[in-house]
């Protein structure tokens, strides 16, 4: 029997929103995990504010609402605070009463500064990983590097010469002829984002403006445990991985073996893994020879095993830039940048580490 739709005769009932979530669904333990990370995190915010004066949004909403944005594919502030409005399931992971009245997009905006200036982002996804290796979820020895690229916001319009005075951030993308002109980092500066760097990905491909995100994952499981963004000019890949490693032995990793891809084969990075007792499981180019890697290191079952596993971090990425929003910076400046990638890392492990914990 055909069923036939009722007129909506009501607009109050009650409603239970925690039977709304299905019961294994990976955002019961996203909150569950995100929970704990606020526990720790509790002293921290205390300093964040004043002991006086009218309470503000409560910071746990404020990073709970980042995680979402990247679970959820945000493409902006404004948008999801319009979802908020209605998405029950947002409310219930917020801890916000369906009658509670929502923030808007200026409540990110005015706090900006203060999750900057108190590197909350570092410590949210420093606190994330600390619970993975509490949990024995990532490995303490064997780790992957890797480095992408991160469009900025800013066109090529506004990469402009440093000695031109006429334009400025606002004075709009008048109309010019391009062609011919050498544009260089050392000659030219974008109007709109200063710190974005012109750069390309490879031979062959187009130069854009851009920031450099740095990665570190473990291989057990490919949950990132270091991340950062950077100029995209100025510290090479590997340079930036070996500074990486050296954070992670001063938080208590025993780091024992690094891959990487081909970009990571140089004098440079093997010599300074050599130099911290770190087995460089790297792909080698063909036709260079570097001290430190040879048929001893290459021939290895453990660099097999590294050549096959640091193919994730590739996963990270491409989950960084399609789900997280993160192919194009939403912000200007690398500060702002490092943070928004930090909180998208942050919520693919806690992601991942949902998984780990429904399939046990």
């Amino acid at each position: 029997m055909r069923g036939r739709k009722a007129a909506q005769t009501s607009f109050i009932s009650l409603v239970n929103v925690e039977s709304r979530i299905p019961k294994g669904h990976p955002i019961r333990e996203v909150k569950k995990m995100i929970g704990e990370v606020f526990r720790r995190l509790d002293p921290e915010f205390e300093d964040l504010y004043a002991r006086n004066g009218r309470a503000s949004i409560p910071p746990e909403r404020l990073l709970g609402a980042k995680v979402l944005m990247a679970l959820y594919t945000m493409r902006s502030d404004r948008q999801f605070c319009e979802r908020l409005k209605y998405d029950l399931l947002f409310q219930w992971f917020l801890d916000l009463n369906p009658d509670e009245e929502t923030f808007d997009a200026s409540t990110f905006s005015k706090n900006q500064e203060r999750l900057l200036q108190h590197c909350v982002s570092e410590l949210f996804f420093a606190t994330v990983v600390e619970i993975a290796r509490e949990k024995r979820w990532v490995s303490n020895e064997h780790f992957s590097a890797d480095g992408t690229l991160i469009e900025a916001w800013a066109s090529m319009k506004s990469f402009q010469p440093r000695d031109d005075d006429q334009r400025g951030p606002g004075s709009g993308n008048g109309w010019k002829d391009f062609h011919g002109e050498k544009r260089s980092n050392q000659t030219h500066q974008s109007t709109t984002d200063p710190e974005a760097k012109l750069l390309k990905k490879g031979k062959g491909r187009e130069a854009k403006l851009c920031f450099g995100a740095h990665a570190i994952m473990e291989n057990r499981h490919g949950l990132c445990v270091h991340i950062a963004a950077h100029p995209a000019v100025g510290k090479t890949e590997a340079e930036m991985a070996l500074e990486q490693i050296d954070e992670l032995q001063e938080r208590g990793f025993k780091v024992k073996t690094v891959g990487a891809d081909k970009g990571y084969h140089s004098e440079g990075f093997v010599r300074g893994c050599r130099e911290r007792e770190i087995k460089p499981h790297v792909a080698q180019q063909t036709g260079r020879k570097v001290e430190g890697l040879d048929g001893r290191t290459s021939k290895s079952k453990g660099y097999a095993i590294s050549q096959v596993s640091r193919r994730r971090i590739e996963e990270l990425f491409g989950w960084l830039k399609t789900v997280g929003g993160l192919r194009k910076s939403r912000y200007r400046g690398v500060a702002r940048t490092h943070m928004a990638v930090q909180f998208c890392a942050g919520a693919s492990n806690l992601l991942r580490m949902a998984k780990l914990a429904v399939n046990g």
